[in-house]
This record gives C-alpha cells, sequence and structure tokens, in this order.
C-alpha cells in the first residue's frame, strides 16, 4: 500500500485505501463499533434525564418529558435532513475521488443545519403555548407544567443539537468513527455527571435534566467543530459561508430526505400517542390521572426500545459509508457483503435486547420509577412485552431501509419508513385504539411491525436480485 494510502486525515485516495480494498468484515467492526458505542452513550442522554428524573422528581415528570417527544422528534427530522444527507454526498464523492465536492458539500450542509435551528427556534419560541396546547395533554394534566418548564430550556440548545449531530455523520463518512464517537462520549459523560448534581445536588428539579443536557450538547458541538475545521480532516469544514450549489443542496435533501420523513412521522406517532394515553389512559387505568401515568408508562417503553435499537442505528452509520463509498466505485459484491453484515448484527442485537425486556420488564420499570404508582407498575412491564414482540426482526428492517439510501434509491426507503410509521401504524392505533382502548393501541405496535417486515423483504429480494445482475454485467 501506498503511503497515500496509508493513513485517514490527509486525501479521499486515502480513505479509498480502506473503504475500497479492506475485508468487508473488518471495516464493519472498525466503523461500527465506534458508531455504536457512540450511538449507545448519545441514548444515554435521553435514558439518563429519565432515571433521575423519575426517581428525583417523579413519574408525572416522566409524562412531560413523554409530552414534548414529537417536538424533539421534529428537531431531529431536520438534522437528519442536512446532518445525514451531506454525510452521504460525501462518502460517495470520496468513493468517485471528487474531494472538493465532498468539501462543498460538507459547508453546505453545516450551514443548513445552522439556517435550520435558527428557523425553528423562532417558529417556536413564537407558537409555544399555542405548540403545548396541542400536545395531547389531558385538561387536568400535572404533566404539562413539567413539558413547559424542561422544554423552555432545552429550544436554546437546539443549534448545538442540530450541528453536534450532523457533524458527526459527517466526520464518519470521511472515515473517522472514532472521532465522532469522542463527540458523543463527551456529550454523554457530560450529561451524566451533571444531571445528579442539578437534580439532586441543586434541587433544580425538571429544569436540572434540562441545563444538563444543554451543557452536554454545547461541549459536543465545540469538539466536532474543533476538529472539522482543523487540518487532521480529510475535508476541512470552512466557517465562512460557502457558495451553495443548487445541485448540492438538492442531493443533501434527496439523500436526507428518507430519514427526515421518518423522524417527522415519528413525530406524528409520537402526537398520536400522546392523545391516546389521554383518552384511554383514565378509563384504563381507573384513575383520574389516568392519562399522564399512560404516557410516564409508553415514556418508558420508548426509552428502552430505543435504547435497544441505538446499536443498530450505530450499524447503519458504521456500515454507511462502506456501501456508499462501494456503491460509488461499483464494486457491488462488497456492497452485498457489508449489508449482509449489517443484517447479522443488527439481528444480533435486537435478538439479545428482547430476551431482556421478556425477562425482565418489571425490573427495567422500577430503574425509572422505583416509587412508581401501583397502575405504573402493572402497565409498564405488560406494555414493554408486547411492544418489543417483533423486536428481533427490527434491525433486518432498519438497515435495509438505509442500504437503499446510500445506493441511491431514498424513494424506496421513504416507502419502507412510511409503510410502518404512516401507512400501518396509525391506522391500527386508531382502530385498534376504538375497539380495545388503552391496550389496543400497544398492540398496534408489533401489528405494524409485522406489516412492515413483509414489505421490506419483498423490496430487499428484488433490489438484491437487481445489484447482482448489475455486478455480474460488469
Amino acid at each position: 500500500m501506498s503511503s497515500e494510502n496509508s493513513t485517514l486525515n490527509t486525501s479521499a485516495p486515502a480513505i479509498a485505501g480502506r473503504l475500497g480494498t479492506d475485508s468487508i468484515g473488518k471495516l464493519l467492526l472498525q466503523f461500527s463499533i465506534p458508531a455504536i458505542t457512540g450511538m449507545v452513550l448519545n441514548a444515554l442522554y435521553n435514558v439518563v434525564d429519565r432515571i433521575f428524573v423519575g426517581r428525583g422528581v417523579g413519574e408525572m415528570a416522566l409524562g412531560g418529558l413523554s409530552l414534548v417527544a414529537p417536538l424533539m422528534t421534529v428537531t431531529m427530522a431536520f438534522s437528519m435532513l442536512f446532518g445525514i444527507g451531506a454525510a452521504n454526498i460525501i462518502s460517495m464523492r470520496l468513493g468517485e475521488r471528487r474531494k472538493e465536492d465532498a468539501e462543498k458539500a460538507l459547508g453546505c450542509g453545516f450551514w443548513l443545519l445552522i439556517g435550520a435551528s435558527c428557523v425553528l427556534i423562532a417558529l417556536e419560541v413564537l407558537f409555544f403555548e399555542t405548540l403545548f396546547s396541542l400536545l395531547g395533554a389531558q385538561e387536568d394534566s400535572l404533566a404539562l407544567d413539567y413539558a413547559r418548564r424542561y422544554y423552555r430550556i432545552i429550544l436554546g440548545g437546539t443549534p448545538f443539537f442540530m450541528v453536534s449531530f450532523g457533524l458527526s455523520h459527517c466526520t464518519r463518512a470521511q472515515g473517522f468513527p472514532m472521532i465522532s464517537m469522542a463527540g458523543m462520549v463527551i456529550g454523554a459523560i457530560t450529561n451524566t455527571i451533571l444531571d445528579p448534581i442539578f437534580i439532586f445536588g441543586f434541587k433544580w428539579s425538571v429544569e436540572g435534566a434540562a441545563w444538563a443536557t444543554l451543557f452536554s450538547w454545547i461541549l459536543s458541538t465545540l469538539f466536532m467543530i474543533l476538529f472539522s475545521a482543523g487540518k487532521k480532516a480529510a475535508i476541512r469544514l470552512h466557517l465562512r459561508a460557502p457558495r451553495f450549489s443548487l445541485n448540492i443542496i438538492a442531493g443533501i435533501l434527496s439523500f436526507g430526505s428518507a430519514q427526515f420523513l421518518l423522524q417527522f412521522a415519528l413525530a406524528f406517532v409520537q402526537l398520536l400517542f400522546n392523545y391516546s394515553m389521554g383518552w384511554y389512559g383514565a378509563t384504563a387505568l381507573n384513575t383520574p390521572q389516568g392519562g399522564d401515568i399512560a404516557q410516564s408508562a409508553m415514556n418508558i417503553v420508548q426509552t428502552v426500545t430505543m435504547l435497544i435499537l441505538m446499536p443498530v442505528f450505530g450499524i447503519n452509520q458504521g456500515a454507511q459509508p462502506i456501501l456508499g463509498f462501494n456503491y460509488g466505485a461499483k464494486q457491488f459484491n462488497r456492497v452485498k457483503q457489508a449489508f449482509t453484515g449489517a443484517v447479522v448484527a443488527a439481528t444480533a442485537i435486537c435478538a439479545a435486547g428482547f430476551l431482556v425486556v421478556m425477562i425482565f420488564p418489571s425490573g427495567i420499570t422500577r430503574l425509572f420509577a422505583p416509587r412508581g404508582s401501583a397502575e405504573l407498575l402493572f402497565l409498564t412491564p405488560w406494555a414493554l412485552r408486547v411492544s418489543c414482540i417483533m423486536m428481533p426482526f427490527n434491525g433486518f428492517v432498519i438497515v435495509s431501509a438505509n442500504m437503499f439510501v446510500v445506493t441511491g434509491r431514498p424513494f424506496i426507503s421513504i416507502i419502507l419508513s412510511m409503510t410502518r410509521q404512516v401507512l400501518a401504524l396509525i391506522p391500527l392505533m386508531v382502530i385498534l385504539g376504538t375497539i380495545w382502548g388503552l391496550w389496543g393501541v400497544v398492540a398496534s405496535i408489533p401489528v405494524a411491525d409485522a406489516i412492515s417486515l413483509v414489505v421490506t423483504t419483498a423490496l430487499v429480494m428484488f433490489e438484491m436480485k437487481k445489484i447482482s445482475l448489475v455486478g455480474n454485467s460488469l
């Protein structure tokens, strides 16, 4: 191997020396393990917040954090639109040895993240009370006050969250998974240290969790900007405003649209969950605050589910530059190998998470709410088990959607994402909720997962056959 290919921090050919020639198994380990570690630590933002809030403030505060989930998911949607969109262009352009275009994509992505975050803050400040009146809380909800107090602080950190998230993906796309992981580790450790200090030490209640998260985002963002603008990056971030190219912007929007729409659909699902918990909670649990309790229970369920799936997203992130680079380089056999390896790893993780949830649902619940009400301690374990029935198959579905994005077919990825979140889950929530109330709403989750699995399997089989035909013709 030439000296030009011996390191990752000098040029696009250096990246080609690894992504295009090293064994797929070795690359998946090298890129996915840091990404998995980073994503799990990133998930600890939510897990740690909820554990300390549940233990230090109370189960109603957990319901408050559940209420603001749709707003935070919308922010994540725009982060994915510009961050993942730019990252996919970067990896493909580096595979095509078009370093200048990759650098332009990085600059455009960065400033689009800044601009979008400022617009989101302005709109949410302007319509703050209107938004909170639409989040699905009961009229006498105790959780709604906690939600307002938490989100007023979190909202100010929107630019830091979006920039750190976007640059993390772009850095990994250049071939620096360890740097991307380090940015997440810095934020997660900061949040974990500050949460108990602010909640238990300073007695700041739910505001303490918000301030801890905000400070962790700031530190993570500073780290990612310093690296991206430094000399060690394969392509450098120039902090001056770039000359925006309509072609690059269109490419970013195209490659990021699948994850954007998925997150937007998820926000709508979360909002519908909030309303469903409020509508059916009091009747199902036979208590006036049943809606708040049901929202707290689903907050725990969603947090645990996300903790299981975060390593799968890490595998996706690790596989993304490998898939994108080799697809751009027309090495289709390596694309198939990387996809298969990612599916096997993702399935193993989901199966392990499934077993933990099925065996220890009550212990998981008490980790978040050791002094929870009898209704919470009854509903949460049942909801955990039901929600995770199809978990062993979710890794395949998630990796498949990502594969279509990095191989230049974002529309198919959108179809897969929308099948579960819109075409299946939302109607099922309404239909089963009408029939069985709260229990039907929870049961709609595994049914939607099963429908998504069938559609994904059919599309993947067709795509793999197509890739094989193209590869054999070269």
